[in-house]
């Protein structure tokens, strides 16, 4: 790694949050200061340009795009209301695409977001070059996002008891098995990521539900809690019927790996680590 490309992870990563789902984002307040814009108000015109560039490309802003407003407490005892978002990386590079290339820090910004951005997309021949836990790490990915987009799908629905609407929806995936009944069958300890435990396949039978679900909610305009509990368990029931039609393997008689990605990931950090001490 050259003295730029490290430059660049280090600064932009420093800056790099994760939510309780897995997911990446920045702050812009922040990805301001480190593009070097000292005013927000030109840097909240790059981020327009930025957001206009995202629905040309027929990308749901508000995914890329979130808000995060906060208060000030000001002297006089008021709040000031402050403008901020929860950025995506796609949002981030679209960012920099719009910003001024003058900078030099922009520059390395639209290098950065370009090729991290392009690092998470793999073409189908690539995908088939990965080893099973790699597959299983890439897909665990994908179903983490899937979920998290399917919450948010879900509220807007009218789901508050989300354990019950996903529990529907791994009834009909599994033939009547709830998550417990599911990580029972798998052996995991208490409040154990059953998706954190299932191989490639069996991830990809849930990333399928998952999206499907969220498709529907949207494209039926479903409302309320129930409504949205029924329609994520006939999802899950008609993916299920249709792996049966194709002479596939039923999820719950799917092998649950040895390791799980947890586990994985944890002795992935130790070698590294061990590297690093040598």
């Amino acid at each position: 790694m050259n003295e730029l490309e490290l430059y660049t992870e280090k600064t932009f990563d420093s800056i790099r949050h994760i939510d309780e789902y897995g997911n990446e984002y920045w702050y812009a307040r922040e990805l301001q200061k480190i593009l070097e814009y000292k005013e927000w108000r030109k840097f909240d015109s790059v981020i327009n340009k930025a957001q206009k560039a995202c629905e040309n490309s027929n990308f749901n802003t508000s995914e890329h795009f979130v808000g995060a407003d906060k208060t000030s407490k000001m002297p006089n005892g008021g709040a000031k209301k402050i403008i901020d978002y929860k950025l995506s990386r796609y949002a981030c590079y679209l960012i920099a695409q719009n910003a001024d290339s003058r900078k030099e820090v922009v520059a390395l910004a639209q290098t950065y977001f370009a090729i991290q951005t392009r690092k998470q997309e793999l073409s189908e021949k690539e995908y088939r070059g990965l080893t099973e836990n790699e597959k299983r790490l890439y897909q665990r990915n994908l179903t983490r996002k899937g979920n998290y987009s399917l919450n948010q799908t879900a509220k807007t629905a009218g789901v508050r008891n989300f354990d019950k609407f996903h529990n529907a929806g791994y009834k009909g995936l599994y033939n009547g098995e709830t998550a417990n009944d599911i990580a029972k069958r798998k052996g995991l300890r208490y409040r154990e990521d059953i998706l954190d435990n299932m191989g490639s396949e069996e991830l990809v039978d849930n990333l399928f539900r998952i999206t499907h679900t969220e498709q529907k909610l949207k494209r039926d305009n479903i409302k309320g809690e129930d409504s949205a509990n029924k329609t994520h368990y006939e999802v899950g029931h008609k993916i299920r019927n249709t792996i049966k039609e194709l002479g596939g393997t039923m999820p719950e008689d799917l092998p649950t790996p040895e390791k799980s990605l947890k586990q994985l990931e944890k002795e992935s950090k130790t070698k590294l680590t061990n590297i690093n001490t040598k």
